[in-house]
């Protein structure tokens, strides 16, 4: 039941990073791909109708772990308190740049809200790449069983650890790129004229490092964690991930053709890929120590078995709630969100 559990959070996850990846991706490249006011308000109706929907996955992240592994969620918010509260603070001002820049024309009113929208969106990615290298890396569990991560100590990923150190920072540059390439295909997907043209533009260009990036990502993850080799070891059929991370490969040749949904959807793939691959060999690990014979488990952070039973009744339900009402939102945006729009939102 626990793996169960472990596989349905990897899901929500990966979901979380994928559907609001691509919207935090068209805020960190605003002000690269929007030249003028029309240009802005064309980038902010391409996620205007979605990004609150995607974010319910990040809830649907913490549901879970609060359902299934309590520990790991108290372990977690005490441990990682400084970044944590860092990312709700970004993702309330994300959220306040996105619903109020149309709510006053003024050039000093929108300029604000849109530098908050590019500050925020590029932070947010950056602590959650780095998020991902924290657990990668594995945190300095005390005897008790707890953990405090400032934000940096030494920036070696040795003990002392912090949130940042090199090796985070290595993910979170990855994770930025992704992301960013992630983003500049939506808006060549979604949009028209000279935006989608940029996003275009800008997208080969980071096809290259993202390829790149993966790839040191991956290399320096093994060095740096070597559960991830043992997880590896015991299941060799983990290496089937390196298939839908290749899809990564599909995206030039699916642009050069014109097939812009298909691009977009290779690297939803993509990103995919990579979690799951990196979840799957930690397993049955969810949050490793930089010390080895201490973590949290899922069997050590599991909640009781009758909780995760029951728990799963209503899961599961909800999940197709949720894939039915984001199909229906999806469904109904415009095959492209032009310039010419009015519309503010």
């Amino acid at each position: 039941m626990e793996t169960i559990w472990f596989l349905l959070l990897a899901t929500a996850l990966a979901a979380y990073v994928i559907l609001d990846g691509f919207d935090l991706g068209v805020g960190l490249l605003s002000p690269w791909l929007a030249k003028t006011d029309a240009e802005k308000r064309q980038l902010y109706r391409s996620v205007g109708p979605v990004w609150d929907g995607n974010e319910v996955w990040l809830l649907a992240s913490g549901g879970t772990m609060f359902l299934a592994f309590p520990k790991l969620l108290a372990t977690g918010l005490s441990g990682f308190y400084l970044p944590i509260m860092l990312v709700l603070w970004l993702l309330l001002l994300r959220a306040l740049s996105i619903e109020l820049r149309h709510q006053l024309d003024d050039p000093m009113w929108t300029a604000v809200w849109d530098a908050l929208f590019f500050v925020s969106s590029l932070l947010l990615v950056v602590l959650f790449g780095a998020a991902l290298g924290n657990v990668l890396r594995g945190v300095a569990f005390d005897e008790q069983g707890r953990f405090f991560a400032p934000l940096w100590t030494t920036f070696l990923p040795e003990p002392p650890v912090g949130a940042l150190d090199w090796f985070t920072l290595v993910i979170a540059l990855e994770a930025t790129i992704a992301i960013a390439q992630h983003g500049a295909l939506w808006l060549e997907w979604r949009t028209d004229a000279e935006v989608s043209r940029r996003a275009g533009q800008l997208a080969s260009r980071l096809f290259w490092a993202a390829l790149a990036g993966a790839g040191v990502a991956t290399l320096l993850s093994l060095s740096v964690q070597p559960r991830l080799l043992e997880g590896l070891s015991a299941r060799p059929w983990v290496l089937a991930c390196a298939l839908p991370v290749s899809a990564l490969l599909l995206v030039p040749f699916l642009r050069r053709r014109g097939q812009q949904r298909a691009a977009f959807l290779a690297s939803c793939v993509h990103i995919g890929g990579l979690l799951f691959a990196a979840a799957l060999s930690l397993y049955p690990w969810l949050l490793p120590a930089t010390h080895a014979g201490a973590g949290l488990t899922i069997t050590s952070a599991k909640a009781a078995d009758y909780s995760l039973r029951v728990g799963l009744y209503w899961w599961l339900p909800a999940l197709l709630l949720v894939l039915v009402c984001q199909r229906f939102v999806y469904g109904q945006l415009p095959a492209k969100f032009s310039i010419d729009d009015d519309v503010p939102h």
